[in-house]
């Protein structure tokens, strides 16, 4: 049985989050070297899924295919995007408008349970409310989050909703030139004190 675990597709959470603890996809310093770093992050996954609010956010990538920007780096982090398998979970969406999305047919930790037994590249997850529900669930492998260092003072915070305690391990960190730093965290223990 260890063997068969090890094998298994993990499901990283990776999102952007202001040093105050707001995860806005809007707000942060984004440079060439923060577009490498997620469109390696993208090119090593097998699917990403969304939530609504997240994929509409991201749908902007699509223009760069038919426009592409002056800066390769957005139009090479545009290229992955578009390539990457997506899911979205959404209620009130009825068609993606992207070739390479389609809409969840079934709840998130039956479709995350059946993604991680079949083989291929990890899972990724990009949306606040998806990696909420996941981590509640008990269904993070992995944690990459890419802190801006930003105050924001207003906004959602990525953490909020939380049932039990989670202890994180540090397993990496990346410092870019911008002064963002992605910490790479593995969820070892739940505790249910609280």
């Amino acid at each position: 049985m260890m063997n068969k675990q090890s094998n298994m597709r993990k499901v990283i959470a990776a999102i952007n989050m202001t040093l105050d603890g707001v995860c806005d996809h809007t707000v942060g310093i984004v440079d060439e070297k923060l577009h490498h770093h997620y469109s390696d992050l993208v090119n090593n996954a097998g699917v990403m899924l969304y939530g609504r609010t997240t994929y509409e956010l991201m749908q902007f990538w699509q223009t760069l295919l038919t426009n592409p920007s002056d800066q390769k780096s957005m139009n090479d982090f545009a290229f992955s995007i578009n390539k990457i398998k997506k899911i979205v979970f959404s209620d009130s969406l009825k068609n993606t408008g992207w070739d390479t999305a389609k809409i969840a047919d079934r709840p998130l930790e039956e479709i995350v349970l059946d993604l991680k037994q079949q083989s291929g590249k990890n899972i990724l997850i990009g949306s606040r409310s998806l990696i909420i529900q996941l981590l509640n669930s008990n269904l993070i492998d992995e944690f990459q989050i890419c802190i801006h260092p930003i105050i924001e003072g207003k906004g959602l915070p990525l953490f909020d909703h939380i049932k039990e305690q989670i202890i994180l391990k540090l397993l990496n960190s990346k410092i870019l030139e911008s002064g963002v730093t992605i910490f790479y965290y593995q969820p070892t223990k739940k505790t249910t004190n609280r």
